[in-house]
C-alpha cells in the first residue's frame, strides 16, 4: 500500500537534513532488491522475528556486504530493467558465497542519478574477491548491465550479524518485506578513526531502540580501492515504508545526525528501495 504524501511543512523538515532527502513520497521497486586495509567491524541485528529487543547478547558472525549503485540509460524499457535485475539476482544461484541478496529501482531518484540498488552478502572478503573475478559476473556485467547503464559504484564493508541462521541469510517472514535503505558517508580525513566511529556507534545504539521498526542494520568502513568517494556504508531492512519514514524523521534520528554526523561528513549519499517477495517474475 503506498502511503499518503507527506504535507508541505512535513516535506521542508526532511530537506533541512542531508539523510531525509532519501525519503519519498511513494514506493516503487521490482524485486524490492581490489580491497583496502580500513576496515572496523561494528553491526547487529535490531530484534527478534517478533519485533522486540533481544534480551540477551548473541554470538556474531562476520560478513562482508557489497553494495552496486547503477545509473540506467533513460530509454531502459522494462524488459530491458527486469532483465538486468533478474540477471544480477540470480545470479547467487550460480556462484558460491552469496548468502542474500537485495535490489530494485531507487525510489526517489538522487542528484547523483542513480536509478538501481543492489545488496549483495558474502561470507568472507575471499568470497567477495572471488565473485570480482567471477567468469559468470563477468558474463553478466557485460552482457546484461553494461549495455543498460551508463555508471556504477560499487561500495563493500565487512560488519557483524547475529550467528543464526535466519539474520545471516536474511530469511524469514520479517526479510521477505519492507525497505532496503543504503546510507554511504565520506568522513573527512581527521574524523575517520576517532569521531567517525562515535558517530557510527551512536547510530547503531539509536537503531537498537526502534526494535518494531528495524529488522536489521550493518554497517562498516568501505575497504573497496575502485571507490573513494565514500569511507562507510550502512544497510538498513526496515519492515515498512512507514517505520522507515517513523525513524528517519524521528527528533532521536535528528538529534544523532546534527550532533555526530553533521559537522564531520564531508558527503552522504542516501537512497531506499521497496523489497517485496520475489514471484514467478524472475527467471
Amino acid at each position: 500500500m503506498v502511503p499518503a504524501l507527506l504535507s508541505l511543512p512535513q516535506a521542508q523538515t526532511l530537506r533541512s537534513f542531508p539523510i531525509y532527502s532519501a525519503i519519498s513520497t511513494n514506493v516503487c521497486g521490482r524485486h524490492g532488491h581490489k580491497i583496502r586495509g580500513r576496515s572496523r567491524v561494528a553491526i547487529f541485528s535490531c530484534a527478534n522475528s517478533d519485533g522486540q529487543p533481544e534480551s540477551n547478547p548473541r554470538r556474531k558472525r562476520k560478513v562482508v556486504e557489497h553494495l552496486c549503485l547503477l545509473k540506467a540509460n533513460k530509454v531502459l524499457s522494462d524488459n530491458e530493467e527486469k532483465d538486468m535485475l533478474d540477471y544480477l539476482y540470480t545470479s547467487q544461484y550460480r556462484m558460491r558465497g552469496i548468502v542474500a541478496v537485495s535490489l530494485g529501482q531507487i525510489s526517489d531518484q538522487p542528484k547523483e542519478d542513480y536509478t538501481h540498488a543492489v545488496f549483495m552478502r558474502f561470507r568472507s572478503k575471499e568470497d567477495l574477491t572471488k565473485f570480482y573475478e567471477n567468469p559468470f559476473y563477468l558474463e553478466v556485467l557485460k552482457e546484461h548491465v553494461e549495455p543498460y547503464c551508463h555508471g556504477l559504484l560499487n561500495v563493500d564493508y565487512e560488519s557483524e550479524v547475529e550467528d543464526d541462521i535466519l539474520p545471516i541469510f536474511r530469511k524469514g517472514e520479517a526479510f521477505n518485506y519492507g525497505v532496503e535503505f543504503v546510507l554511504l558517508i565520506a568522513f573527512v580525513e581527521d574524523a575517520i578513526s576517532g569521531p567517525a566511529e562515535n558517530a557510527l556507534t551512536s547510530l547503531q545504539e539509536l537503531t537498537m531502540d526502534f526494535p518494531s521498526l528495524i529488522v536489521q542494520c550493518t554497517q562498516g568502513s568501505n575497504f573497496n580501492f575502485s571507490c573513494e568517494e565514500y569511507t562507510h556504508g550502512m544497510v538498513i531492512r526496515f519492515r515498512s515504508f512507514e517505520a522507515f519514514e517513523i525513524f528517519l524523521t524521528s527528533s532521536k534520528y535528528r538529534d544523532v545526525w546534527k550532533s555526530k554526523f553533521e559537522a564531520i561528513a564531508r558527503k552522504t549519499l542516501a537512497i531506499h528501495f521497496s523489497v517485496d517477495p520475489v514471484g514467478t517474475e524472475i527467471m
